[in-house]
């Protein structure tokens, strides 16, 4: 039999706190998306970027090679003269590519920001911004996203989202029963609902806008969240069939629950430990998808431990004191 000494963390017993820790990391973030919806001109909980509002893309070719510390320094020269935030990338050219093509360009800059209107000179001044800091840049491309091909992207996001939860729940309904799927999509509503909490915090706060990357490191959270989940859910029910008549459901949760706990914790800090490395020392272009995804999976750790195997018992219980039972 489980020996219930060694357990270190009760989930069962300090449920109701656990519940009070969850409506205080998820309440600031639902205020700040209905705050966002409300004064937000298209009514987003978040503040979206070009690639769902629709934006230009301008390529510059520079004869220097350049750094990565020059991202930071193009994007401050551009927010000095307007442009809002310009998203930057920089991409080497190699040796093999001059050759081929006969060019003296070793680098390119790509710029992109909102939407540039035919006639206006906001390209303009984004050349002569350039070329206050860096020699001879020389326009190769521009190409623009309208605010239509835009929406179609967001409503695509939207879809991709709405089918993983669906595969999810019919997963886990085949998989385990109804009620433990129910609470695996709540815990994963519950880490989404955090992190884009978060992001639409960073919004108001410092102008944090989101892009298709997010939604990429959304999905990617939803699967690790439920992938910890499983392995919760399976060691309860793998106890039932031994313990059942022995202990409580709850003292199987919780045994279910140490069981499981250093796994899970090893899994999560290792992979913590190198997200926090590319958030350092990444790049800026990354980010932001980064720190969505070391948000996503620290959240995702706590709700699988606590958050979902406490509603499993609660249920259980609610069912136990029910007249039909």
């Amino acid at each position: 039999m489980i020996n219930l000494t060694t357990h270190k963390v009760k989930v069962v017993k300090y449920r109701w706190w656990w519940m009070l820790l969850t409506t205080l990391l998820l309440v600031p973030g639902i205020i700040a998306m209905i705050y966002s919806a409300v004064t937000y001109s298209n009514h987003a909980p978040l503040k979206v970027g070009i690639d769902y509002t629709g934006g230009t893309i301008l390529q510059y070719g520079l004869e220097q090679k350049l750094e990565n510390n020059d991202v930071t320094k193009t994007r401050e020269a551009l927010e000095s003269i307007g442009v809002e935030n310009p998203y930057i990338q920089i991409l080497n050219v190699n040796n093999t590519q001059q050759e081929n093509t006969k060019s003296n360009i070793n680098s390119i800059i790509s710029i992109r920001t909102k939407f540039i209107d035919e006639g206006s000179d906001d390209a303009d001044k984004i050349t002569e911004c350039l070329t206050k800091n860096y020699t001879n840049p020389e326009l190769i491309s521009v190409s623009s996203v309208g605010p239509t091909m835009g929406k179609e992207l967001f409503k695509n996001s939207l879809i991709a989202v709405t089918l993983a939860f669906l595969g999810i729940v019919a997963y886990l309904s085949f998989r385990f029963r109804f009620d433990y799927a129910l609470a695996a999509i709540l815990g994963v509503l519950h880490d989404v609902v955090f992190v884009v909490g978060v992001f639409s915090i960073l919004g108001l706060v410092y102008n944090v806008q989101i892009d298709g990357l997010f939604i990429t490191a959304i999905l990617t959270v939803i699967g690790f969240s439920v992938h910890d989940t499983i392995v919760v859910f399976d060691r309860i029910r793998e106890n039932l069939r031994y313990y059942s008549k022995k202990m409580s459901f709850g003292e199987i949760v919780d045994a279910s629950v140490n069981q499981t706990l250093t796994r899970s914790i090893n899994t999560s800090l290792t992979t913590l430990i190198t997200l926090l490395a590319l958030y350092l020392w990444g790049g800026v272009t990354t980010r932001d998808f980064v720190l969505c995804m070391i948000l996503g999976i620290a959240i995702g750790t706590y709700s699988s431990i606590f958050f979902c195997s406490m509603l499993v018992d609660f249920w259980n219980e609610k069912r136990d004191a029910s007249p039909a039972h």
